[in-house]
């Protein structure tokens, strides 16, 4: 039995009792004892100087992120004491946490391919089929020849594109046709916007569009927050229920995806691709001479184009579904906005874009922070939504087209503001694949004009 998966019982830990704590401690003595001389403890990898937090045997330094506040909170909190670049024990794993600016950049940019590593963890194994995605495979000359396949497919819908632009246009009007429908009546956002998405997705990856109650569309959907759901839950690299539905919905994915990655082969020609699965299946056997051919051992084989096609779904619908329920969380609470158009590195965005040194009244919802007085866009060095350097996001483009017409289009037709007798959303959030909002409800009432548009 593996002990990789104690890191992701630091979730569950601000929740437990002394007792909770007694029998986890019994448990993780017994498993030490059947694990018959596992070595647990190592010397830490780095400066000496460098603060750390206290750490005690298996569990390392999981006692000190106690609290009850998420974990990204918690981590920043601790940069008040120990700075803001300090170590700590996930167990045994001796890990670094940056909380500023100025060290992010170094371990993105400045030496970025020296931290471009990943661990294995049992999780990101299963779901990646070891290692054969973008997000969670180590830094290798494969990893590199894979990530500029992958970038080189996304050129098919590059900024400026009017595919992508039709596609996210259709996914919109669909979304503020499902939120006129509520006839200004209390709504639960999430799931119009997590349909959306996710046909903006479908279409681009294999060229899918879906009505609102369709069974594959549903099981896309249902898989896709299933895995999700799963990886923010502790206790994964245990055997337990948790873990037993990682897998079925693995599963579910992967049938799915399978079946359409062998119909795009049978169709597949050496014109323009249809979609991303098109355009990986070509770049993979070379059909348009600029591919990468597959060899025995270092080439890019099905099991990479098929976890790419699943990472899209993972990174593409969660990210953007989760960003646009945040904006319309704000902008209920802020109604006012509406009147404008070898070591492990845990890198703390949250921290680094919650800094008061770089952003005045950083808690504040302001997004004219990023205008200048003539309305032009200001570009912040220290602002990296995407990361940076050999890891930045490859779908970055693809991004910010859906959340910018996603956010306009929306904000055109509708003001967004409490449903009534309900409380305001919670903006504190649930750490999870990212920070996710709870689940709220909003009333989104037409704008002058609108009134009988869709519904």
């Amino acid at each position: 039995m593996t002990l990789d998966g104690l890191e992701s019982i630091v979730s569950q830990l601000a929740a437990w009792s002394t007792t909770g704590l007694l029998g986890f401690l019994l448990a993780a003595a017994l498993i030490c004892l059947l694990a018959g001389g596992v070595e647990m403890w190592k010397d830490p990898p780095s400066d000496p100087a460098l603060p750390c937090l206290p750490s005690v045997p298996v569990l390392g330094s999981l006692l000190s992120l106690r609290g009850g506040q998420p974990l990204h909170l918690r981590l920043c909190e601790l940069g008040h004491r120990y700075g803001s670049l300090y170590a700590l024990y996930l167990g045994p794993h001796y890990t670094v946490v940056v909380n500023s600016y100025q060290h992010a950049r170094q371990v993105l940019l400045e030496r970025g391919k020296e931290f471009a590593g990943r661990p294995k963890m049992v999780t990101t194994e299963l779901l990646t089929r070891g290692g054969k995605d973008i997000a969670f495979s180590d830094y290798s000359p494969l990893w590199k020849r894979h990530r500029r396949l992958v970038h080189n497919s996304f050129t098919l819908f590059g900024e400026g594109s009017n595919r992508l632009h039709s596609i996210v246009l259709e996914a919109v009007e669909a979304l503020c046709c499902d939120l006129q429908s509520s006839k200004g009546q209390a709504v639960d956002p999430g799931p119009p916007l997590m349909r959306a998405v996710t046909n903006v997705v479908c279409t681009l990856v294999f060229s899918s569009t879906y009505q609102p109650g369709d069974p594959e569309l549903t099981s896309v959907i249902k898989y896709n927050n299933g895995i999700v759901q799963t990886i923010a839950t502790g206790g994964l690299f245990l055997p337990n229920q948790t873990l037993a539905r990682l897998r079925h919905c693995i599963t579910v994915r992967d049938r799915l995806l399978t079946r359409k990655m062998e119909e795009h082969k049978v169709s597949l020609s050496s014109g323009e691709p249809r979609d991303l699965l098109d355009a990986l299946l070509q770049g993979q056997t070379g059909v348009k001479g600029k591919g990468l051919k597959v060899d025995d051992e270092e080439g890019i084989s099905d099991d990479h184009v098929l976890m790419t096609a699943a990472e899209a779904f993972g990174a593409g619908v969660e990210t953007t579904s989760t960003t646009l329920l945040w904006v319309l969380a704000f902008l209920v609470h802020h109604p006012q906005v509406h009147k404008y158009t070898g070591t492990r590195v845990l890198v703390n965005m949250w921290a680094i874009h919650h800094n008061p040194e770089h952003w005045a009244r950083p808690q504040d919802f302001k997004p004219e922070r990023f205008l200048d007085d003539e309305g032009q866009r200001i570009t912040h060095s220290c602002f990296m939504p995407f990361g940076a350097g050999p890891r930045v996001c490859v779908g970055e483009s693809l991004a910010r087209l859906e959340l910018f017409l996603f956010v306009s289009g929306l904000l055109q037709r509708f003001t967004f503001s409490p449903a009534p007798g309900v409380s305001l959303p919670d903006l504190q959030g649930r750490l999870g694949v990212v920070l996710q909002p709870l689940n709220y409800s909003l009333t989104a009432t037409p704008r002058p004009g609108w009134e009988g548009v869709g519904g």
